[in-house]
């Protein structure tokens, strides 16, 4: 049983290799469960054993990559505090707000991606949020638990993580506003945008303004110059 695990997880990662490559090459919009299968020399029935659609299959290679991002390993590995769920914000907006600056455009894409999946089926959108909260719901909930508990959040009613999906939802869609060459709307200097985006997230969690600008002050001059780490899309 034992060996027969191991090839299948062997198997699994050898089509998740060969989905790279062929994303990579031809974009989510001209790579087919077909040609992932070609390239990994299996069936397509088989490759839909382990990933039941394209949507999964591309999820699944977005999560990985997150996982093997050392920096947002490194936040996510951190004792809950008012202090990590300030950088959480603030990686997030930093993230968000550079999609459109990149130099090769696969943010944008993926963002284009996500936002073109909430008006069709939903299928991406879903397997993503899921992996999403797999990934940061848990740190998200026990830092704003431990924020409330000292005195630097009010208490929240209802789900706590719904307060992260509304902080991640401003930001999407802050940042479909600056994808098209001419930005469909003119924030300000990127500098003020992020202090801004960043309190204004954070009241809307239930910071108080003491706990903001302690925290935030003290995150962004630790966090100058690092790269700006959170989920994609």
């Amino acid at each position: 049983m034992s060996s027969l695990r191991m090839t299948s997880d062997l198997r699994r990662q050898l089509i998740l290799g060969a989905a790279k490559r062929c994303f990579a090459r031809h974009g989510y919009t001209g790579t087919t469960t077909k040609s992932v299968a070609a390239a990994a020399a299996i069936s397509e029935a088989l490759l839909f054993k382990h990933f039941p659609s394209k949507a999964a299959l591309y999820a699944e290679i977005l999560s990985d990559e997150c996982e093997a991002d050392p920096a947002l390993m490194e936040l996510l590995e951190r004792q809950p505090s008012t202090a990590a769920l300030v950088e959480l914000i603030r990686a997030m907006v930093q993230h968000f707000l550079h999609i459109a600056d990149g130099p090769d455009q696969e943010e944008a894409q993926r963002l284009r991606l996500m936002a073109t999946s909430h008006l069709d089926d939903g299928e991406f959108a879903r397997l993503l949020y899921a992996k999403i909260e797999k990934l940061i719901g848990a740190i998200f909930v026990a830092s704003l638990e431990r924020a409330v508990a000292s005195s630097d959040a009010r208490p929240f009613s209802g789900d706590p993580l719904n307060l992260f999906w509304f902080a991640h939802h401003t930001l999407m869609t802050a940042a479909l506003t600056r994808l098209p060459a001419a930005p469909c709307l003119a924030y300000g200097k990127a500098n003020d945008l992020e202090r801004q985006l960043c309190e204004f997230l954070l009241r809307g969690i239930g910071l108080n303004d003491a706990a903001i600008a302690s925290h935030l002050s003290h995150d962004q001059a630790v966090g100058a110059g690092k790269t700006a780490i959170a989920e994609s899309a």
